[in-house]
């Protein structure tokens, strides 16, 4: 049979048969009333189940817009708490990855609209990020790839705010780039994108995190080992093959230290107190393909002791790699042989995927990913047990395929269901006092359209979430949307959280549908309060740089034979220079600065015949060096509309011929 004449049955028969096929030797440990089941989820799934749980198109109960009118899934009639009225700001900012498209994009909420994307792994025309000087230094100096292997790109997964005493502080947004192994800051001053650092010894850069409750550190995963030195050599040799556990200094973007650890890490977070950080890995077997990965039933989550890592680089008990700091936190090494280690190895169900720290910082999870169960464990404990399982306090049955976990501050855990499609609402202490694998700490569940990944609750990464919206970011969308073609976007869904209930949602309502260009993976929501963003450049942040350029200062100098210094003033309807005369051959550099006062009032200059796309912010002075390699006239114009007068804002650049 071809593919062509194939049927959706047909194809889940095919995935199932291969899913078998690669797990076809996993034995199941025996369920015991101490012991959470540790099955596969979704092995014993039928088509129907899969049908049912939005697996194939037109999966799902549909729920939603009723004609005009939006009805949550218990069927009543939605409040208009989450419609922010015209004119009137949301109570909160909401940062979500951009995924593939290597930008952060920043959305109201509860009104879910988007109001601005920041780029951080790729030139961006509309605000002229990657075209002036200074954004081209950030990329090319964080490890911009364009040059040597055409990575243009990046993949942000996981944003993250600073933090001080357990609190969003507003000054810096940190995001991951999975496709380049980078780190990048996000300066929330003007929410721009000012240094990116390139990882050494890490090819995909994964799950991130703040060192809470004061950021001395912001921590990068390195999930896909690697061979160091990666030179083509030993590549069926998995003691050659690394990951690490990167720490970076959030002010300097310098790699302070890493960790090598056995097998694959995956998603990160750290305590509240500074002395813990903690990672969920897979891969314990070191294997190179998916049947060998998933051959043991048990994975770890990686607790990293802070502070006995800084004590072991004040002893020098580390070497350097690629000009990094790097210890060796391996099980059975010597800085974990002895009764103070830096890495603490817990078993947990194979695969683990979402890791999250509850608000009070007692707890560290471990959401299952291929068992039903989320993880507890007593992060006081870890020090003091023999046994690392020990530590493990909880371990409740949540439906299958449980991905990641927030929380409300009212002592409840929310977790994805990426099999189930829905989100599950569970009591943490309950589920530490019930046996493991029980389903009697779960409070309700709501379905979600379709196959939700990462999950946010308001300000859940702090020591006092809201508790009153939470976002589930599905990653398909199927039927909910008009049809786009082949491609379709994803599906972000607001869920009210604000009041427990003992219904079956336990008081969880499904508030309203937002399609995503995808494909989008996490989420950090802070009050607005927080945020405080200045609405014009102050001249003092770059003055040591660049010059402030008044109509009176606009000139040309020329600085060498083949060099000159096209300084200008940007104001609605002109330019300082109407027009300015250089040679073939000449490098340019234009100083311009836009002199307005009013917020909102945004000056492009453009000369698209030699790629040149500035954006310039009131106050705020931007460069850019090129060369005037043909003679001939050259129109800059304003890309901004600006004022009535706007199609005339222009000047010419005249390029004489060179005798």
């Amino acid at each position: 049979m071809s593919d062509n004449d194939k049927t959706p049955e047909d194809t889940i028969s095919d995935y199932e048969s291969r899913l078998n096929d690669v797990l076809a030797e996993v034995e199941d440990p025996a369920v015991t009333d101490e012991r959470a089941s540790l099955e596969l989820a979704g092995l014993e799934i039928n088509r129907r189940d899969l049908m049912r749980t939005g697996v194939v198109a037109g999966a799902g109960a549909a729920t939603g817009f009723a004609g005009s009118s939006l009805m949550t899934q218990s069927g009543h009639a939605t409040s208009d708490d989450h419609f922010v009225e015209p004119g009137e700001t949301d109570t909160y900012y909401g940062f979500w990855s951009g995924g593939h498209s290597g930008e952060v994009r920043v959305l109201g909420m509860p009104s879910m609209r988007e109001i601005r994307r920041i780029p951080v792994f790729q030139r961006d025309g509309a605000v002229g990020y990657g075209h002036d000087e200074k954004t081209k230094q950030v990329l090319e100096e964080g490890g911009d790839m364009s040059s040597r292997h055409g990575l243009e790109w990046g993949d942000c997964h996981h944003p993250i705010l600073s933090e001080s005493g357990g609190d969003y502080d507003g000054k810096y947004l940190w995001i991951n780039d999975k496709g380049g192994g980078r780190m990048a800051r996000i300066n929330l001053k003007y929410f721009e994108t000012d240094a990116i650092t390139d990882i050494p010894n890490m090819q995909a850069c994964h799950g991130c995190s703040v060192q809470s409750p004061d950021t001395k550190y912001v921590y990068g995963v390195g999930e896909f080992r690697e061979p160091v030195p990666n030179d083509g050599r030993n590549v069926d040799n998995p003691d050659k093959y690394w990951s690490t556990f990167t720490a970076l200094n959030p002010e300097s973007m310098d790699v302070e230290w890493q960790v090598r650890v056995s097998g694959n890490l995956d998603n990160a977070d750290s305590g509240k107190n500074g002395r813990w950080a903690f990672a969920t890995g897979y891969n314990k077997e070191a294997a190179f393909k998916v049947e060998g990965m998933t051959r043991d039933d048990r994975d770890y989550v990686k607790a990293f002791d802070v502070d006995a890592i800084e004590s072991a680089i004040d002893s020098g008990n580390y070497r350097k790699v690629n000009g990094v700091k790097v210890l060796d936190g391996r099980k059975g090494s010597r800085l974990n042989s002895s009764g103070d280690p830096i890495v603490h190895y817990i078993p947990t169900p194979k695969s683990p995927h979402g890791c999250d720290v509850t608000p009070s910082g007692k707890y560290v999870t471990a959401s299952g990913k291929l068992s039903p169960t989320v993880t507890i464990i007593d992060i006081e404990k870890i020090p003091k047990v023999d046994d690392p399982e020990d530590a493990i306090v909880g371990q409740p049955k949540v439906g299958q395929g449980p991905l990641h976990t927030t929380w409300d501050g009212r002592g409840h855990g929310y977790t994805t269901l990426f099999i189930d499609s829905k989100v599950t609402k569970w009591d943490i202490e309950e589920a530490v006092n019930a046996k493991k694998g029980s389903t009697k700490p779960v409070k309700g569940k709501v379905t979600v359209h379709y196959s939700p990944g990462h999950l946010q609750a308001a300000e859940a990464e702090t020591t006092n979430p809201s508790g009153d919206w939470l976002v589930s970011l599905n990653k398909l969308s199927k039927d909910r949307f008009l049809p786009v073609g082949p491609i379709h976007p994803d599906n972000d869904q607001l869920i009210d959280i604000s009041e427990d209930g003992t219904d079956k949602q336990g008081g969880m309502d499904l508030i309203a549908d937002h399609p995503v260009h995808p494909e989008p993976h996490d989420c950090v929501i802070a009050h607005r309060d927080k945020i405080n963003p200045k609405t014009t450049w102050e001249k003092s942040d770059y003055a040591d740089e660049k010059p402030y350029v008044t109509p009176k200062d606009s000139e040309v100098n020329r600085t060498g034979d083949r060099s000159v210094h096209v300084k200008m003033s940007a104001t609605r309807n002109q330019y300082g220079l109407r027009d300015f005369t250089v040679k073939e051959g000449d490098e340019v550099t234009i100083t311009v600065t836009n002199i307005e006062t009013t917020r909102d009032i945004i000056h492009g200059l453009a000369i698209p015949k030699h790629g040149i796309n500035l954006a310039v912010a009131p106050q705020d002075t931007r460069e850019v060096t090129f060369t005037a390699d043909q003679p001939g006239v050259y129109w800059l114009y304003c890309t901004y509309f600006c004022s009535a007068l706007h199609l005339e804002m222009r000047s010419r650049m005249i390029v004489e011929p060179r005798k």
